[in-house]
């Protein structure tokens, strides 16, 4: 089972004719996979946010947009993204509504591909530089960090094994309490970094650059 946790693509708009450029051999290897038997899980992250049916109708992978609850190896695990939680970020917050509204949505599609494409990755890439001069690729604290206050509030409804996330690119294993690790898988842009869960239940972080 492979699960993605979002942001995979740094852009994504699933047009009815048109796949984005620069993912074809990804989407390749992803559709060896399913062919094979290998069960796919992948979570919409604030990159990726439109990729909408495309995953499931062209290769049957599982598509979430929302944290879900997963029996894991027998591990209790509440997975998910991580953008938008803990609300934090009030402005971050109206812009992700606001991006998930089917206003926006049409309005989007009605432009040229050429433009929208333009528009997005000079809004990403304005976001990176914003991020890595804010100090925002490192812990903040669990006061501060919205994945970690999603997840506190959730443990006193209900018991996780592990609440595992992405979105913060902070490769990060941190006990919560009541028997919960929190785990964050970090990215593959800086870090290049992800999390293996054993049969026995146990999770490792790994290195790709150190296999």
């Amino acid at each position: 089972m492979l699960m993605l946790l979002g942001d995979i693509f740094d852009f994504w708009f699933s047009y009815r004719y048109l796949v984005p450029r620069g993912h074809v051999r990804l989407l390749g290897k992803l559709a060896e996979l399913t062919d094979k038997g290998v069960e796919i899980h992948f979570f919409i992250g604030n990159h990726d946010m439109w990729i909408f049916d495309y995953l499931t109708e062209e290769m049957g992978a599982v598509v979430h947009d929302e944290p879900v609850v997963m029996e894991l190896c027998g591990k209790r695990v509440l997975m998910g993204h991580g953008d938008g939680l803990g609300h934090t970020d009030r402005w971050f917050d109206f812009v992700r509504v606001f991006f998930r509204s089917r206003f926006c949505q049409r309005l989007f599609k009605m432009l040229p591909s050429a433009f929208t494409f333009g528009i997005a990755h000079r809004w990403s890439d304005s976001n990176k530089r914003k991020h890595a001069k804010r100090d925002m690729l490192r812990y903040l604290g669990d006061e501060r960090e919205g994945i970690v206050i999603y997840c506190k509030q959730r443990l006193e409804k209900e018991h996780f094994d592990y609440c595992i996330f992405g979105h913060r690119h902070t490769p990060l294993m941190r006990d919560l309490g009541k028997g919960c690790t929190y785990v964050n898988v970090g990215d593959w842009l800086h870090n290049r970094n992800y999390a293996v869960m054993g049969p026995e239940g146990t999770i490792e972080l790994k290195d790709y650059t150190n296999r």
